[in-house]
């Protein structure tokens, strides 16, 4: 697995298809506890079906990339937003990117695009979150709980981050139960996107609820496609990947159209 050097530190990549030469490549942004592997085929298959360059990477603390050296603050998602992301897009040479993001990873996604990044050019969100809900934090804490005493789970996240198992479960699990996280909120940012955005979620999502896409519908200004899948928890890419596959290769093949006509 090749690394890129992002300031002090290395991040584990993947990249699937067309070099970072073709227009529009898929960045795929990962969920609270994921990595390159956790998300298995699904950027592959999806660059496959689009013909689009698929960059997916690790952020720190995660995968094998270098371990975190502080524990994360209620700003950690906006600190990678405008920090690690556009730093390994511009080492990679990404000039267009689509945002791929899941849970964390498309909240990431929808504060860097509500930063006016010219970079991006739309966003595909799996299970986003815009404001912290009860049921996040309550099935956070079971995982907390559970990770306390379930040798099984931790040694499946071992599979996926070796020695930052522990140290990332920590920190994670940390802020979002932290009670000064209780106020974050990117609603007021959504009006700043323009760009095409697509946001699938399964009906059945124990880390949050559909009060999430009707704010992401509402709040974004530019336009909004969304998915909600039967019988689907919080990763549509598991779940049901053969639906959330053919809705993001609809939406990414149909970008021209969407981009030329605007907000």
């Amino acid at each position: 697995m090749p690394f890129v050097h992002v300031g002090d530190h290395k991040l584990d990549y993947e990249w699937h298809g067309p070099g970072s030469e073709a227009a529009r490549t898929l960045v795929f942004l990962h969920e609270g506890l994921g990595s390159v592997s956790g998300w298995r085929d699904f950027p592959a298959r999806l660059a496959a079906a689009t013909g689009r360059g698929a960059l997916v990477y690790s952020r720190r603390g995660y995968g094998r990339s270098d371990p975190l050296v502080r524990p994360f603050t209620p700003s950690f998602m906006h600190d990678e937003a405008r920090g690690d992301l556009p730093a390994i897009l511009s080492a990679l040479g990404v000039r267009q990117a689509i945002l791929v993001g899941h849970s964390d990873g498309g909240s990431i996604g929808l504060i860097r695009a509500g930063d006016g990044a010219p970079e991006v050019k739309a966003l595909v969100l799996e299970a986003p979150h815009v404001f912290v809900e009860d049921v996040t934090v309550a099935s956070i804490a079971k995982l907390r709980e559970r990770s306390k005493t379930d040798e099984g789970l931790i040694e499946r996240f071992r599979r996926h981050h070796g020695e930052n198992t522990l140290p990332l479960l920590q920190a994670w699990t940390g802020v979002w139960l932290d009670p000064a996280f209780r106020s974050w909120n990117i609603v007021p940012a959504l009006a700043n996107i323009a760009c095409p955005v697509l946001v699938v979620q399964g009906e059945n999502d124990e880390y949050g609820t559909l009060a999430q896409v009707q704010a992401v519908q509402k709040g974004v200004g530019g336009p909004v496609e969304t998915l909600v899948l039967p019988r689907c928890g919080h990763a549509p890419h598991r779940d049901q990947p053969e639906a959330t596959l053919e809705a993001m290769t609809r939406f990414v093949c149909g970008l021209d159209g969407l981009i030329a006509r605007g907000p």
